[in-house]
């Protein structure tokens, strides 16, 4: 396998920090990129560039324990495997939040958000969040009023643990 480490600035410029990944051609000349999560090379595709720099910003500038966060969680919804792609766990292992990407060319719409509302249906987490890598949504749920909130930024992890 051909080793291959650069930034990805001929990928769309994201709003997130520059994320170096490492990336490798494997045998079937796909590209494949180290997910430290699953601790396995996964195929680099524009969704998984969007999760690679969005976790690595979620715990190098936020603040996340990779120790809680989880990529590509299966989940039973109705009798049918979903997936999640990332989430984050409280230290008592109940969910926290639960984060969807989409590629840096799809816009953030109300079907993305009812994808996520359906995950959240099983796993009943607190925060919600929905990234493209440019645009950015991060909702509290409030479960005794039946209302969420939109905050104006994904909080750091300090803020929000306690919760």
């Amino acid at each position: 396998m051909k080793r291959d480490l650069f930034d990805f600035e001929m990928y769309t410029s994201l709003s997130l920090p520059k994320t170096q990944l490492n990336i490798i051609i494997d045998e079937c000349g796909r590209k494949k990129v180290w997910d430290n999560l699953r601790r396995k090379y996964v195929i680099l595709t524009p969704e998984e560039y969007v999760r690679q720099s969005f976790t690595f910003w979620m715990i190098n500038y936020r603040g996340y324990p990779s120790s809680l966060m989880v990529n590509e969680i299966g989940i039973d919804l109705n009798g049918t495997k979903k997936r999640c792609d990332t989430v984050v766990f409280r230290p008592n292992g109940h969910p926290l939040m639960i984060i969807e990407y989409k590629a840096p060319n799809i816009d953030i719409t109300q079907v993305v958000f009812d994808q996520i509302v359906r995950y959240n249906m099983v796993l009943k987490a607190p925060f919600l969040a929905v990234s493209n890598g440019i645009k950015h949504f991060c909702c509290k749920i409030d479960y005794s009023a039946n209302t969420y909130h939109f905050l104006p930024e994904l909080p750091d992890y300090k803020l929000m643990k306690f919760i």
